[in-house]
């Protein structure tokens, strides 16, 4: 069994994707051309926004927006304690300081309640300059988008919405990776969203930092690569890969989110009780990138991993240590007492096998062995 089944993908939609992998061939067009810029288009339309830049990866994508807002030392920005490292990494980056806020145990995503409080405990240390919050969409369920943007208006803060794993995930009618100032997601391979190598895209309503974020990504052009008016970066989509996204996108518009959806939701009556299941709020929708349960304890972590294992079931930890414990951020002399949630949630949760393809029957297999393995 594979934890995400890329392979079961290729195998229905083979005739598709090797048509348009040819179509690059044929063409010779490897960087730019009309598969990327028909990409930025259809996703622009898809997520109802303005802008839509494609870049090398959904990190770069991150950094790039960095510099557009000139994001630098001295200047403060909020980052979820429990999500992947690049979120924080791309802040010390540019010379900025990270600086993290405990989650919410029930959606994984950042408390607002904690996050106002952060804002203001910086405010009154008088160290930093607090500029942004980059809310995560962990696991595919959209941050709360409707409270963060009150506190960033309150504060006078950008928002960047880190939906590296929210893409396709809404509240309401408004969907992942068009809130806040400007948004990212990630295009690698296990992503809702995914291209066969590395991708990244930008999106947002605000024109000249749109313009500005185009410039950066290709060494910080004016009117063209050799008019260098900044300092920049090269970060592209390459063409195949921008193909391949075009018959994906398509694919999980008809199906593959609602697939999930339906997968999440044989997962959830079969565990509920049993286990932790995610809590989706009213209104919101996931896209789930993982489908993660919370256990007792790492002790029972590590035996229902296990048991799985020995039936040939994967999954993952994701993530098995908070931003402020890395070692790459021990000189922020974080203070471990301020992270009860992201602490816990570090020794308890577990990633389940999670993609549109998945059947009835090996949920039923999965769950049966949980059943038999644990309760909370």
């Amino acid at each position: 069994m594979e934890f995400r089944d890329l392979k079961a993908q290729y195998n229905k939609y083979k005739h598709e994707i090797d048509a348009a992998i040819e179509g690059v061939l044929k063409r010779g067009v490897f960087i730019g051309g009309e598969e990327v810029e028909t990409l930025e288009e259809e996703l622009k339309a898809y997520l109802g926004v303005k802008h839509c830049i494609t870049c090398a990866n959904g990190t770069e994508a991150m950094t790039l927006l960095m510099m557009a807002w000139d994001i630098k030392k001295g200047d403060a920005v909020f980052v979820p304690d429990f999500t992947f490292f690049s979120t924080g990494e791309i802040v010390s980056f540019v010379g900025a300081t990270p600086v993290f806020v405990d989650v919410d145990r029930n959606t994984f995503n950042i408390d607002v309640q904690k996050l106002e409080e952060t804002i203001i405990r910086t405010f009154n240390e008088g160290k930093l300059n607090p500029r942004a919050i980059i809310p995560v969409d962990l696991f595919g369920l959209p941050a709360n988008f409707p409270e963060i943007e009150k506190i960033a208006k309150k504060y006078n803060l950008i928002v960047l919405e880190d939906g590296a794993q929210g893409f396709g995930g809404s509240i309401e009618d408004k969907k992942a990776c068009s809130f806040g100032d400007a948004a990212t997601t990630s295009f690698f391979p296990a992503k809702p969203l995914g291209c066969y190598g590395d991708g990244g895209g930008i999106f947002t309503d605000n024109d000249e930092l749109a313009e500005l974020v185009r410039s950066y990504k290709v060494h910080g052009k004016g009117e063209s690569k050799y008019d260098n008016v900044r300092i920049g970066v090269n970060s592209r989509l390459d063409t195949i890969q921008a193909a391949i996204l075009l018959v994906k996108l398509k694919i999980f518009i008809q199906h593959e989110l609602d697939d999930v959806n339906r997968i999440a939701r044989w997962y959830s009556e079969r565990l509920k009780g049993v286990v932790d299941v995610p809590v989706i709020p009213n209104g919101y929708k996931s896209s789930f990138a993982q489908y993660t349960i919370k256990l007792k304890d790492s002790i029972t972590r590590e035996a229902l991993q296990q048991k799985l294992s020995d039936k040939g079931i994967p999954s993952l930890v994701y993530y098995q240590k908070p931003m402020h414990r890395q070692i790459a951020f021990l000189d922020l002399a974080c203070v471990d007492i301020n992270f009860p949630i992201s602490n816990e949630l570090s020794n308890i949760v577990l990633s389940l096998p999670m993609h549109p393809y998945l059947q009835e029957e090996e949920v039923d297999f999965i769950c049966n062995i949980i059943k038999n393995s644990t309760k909370v």
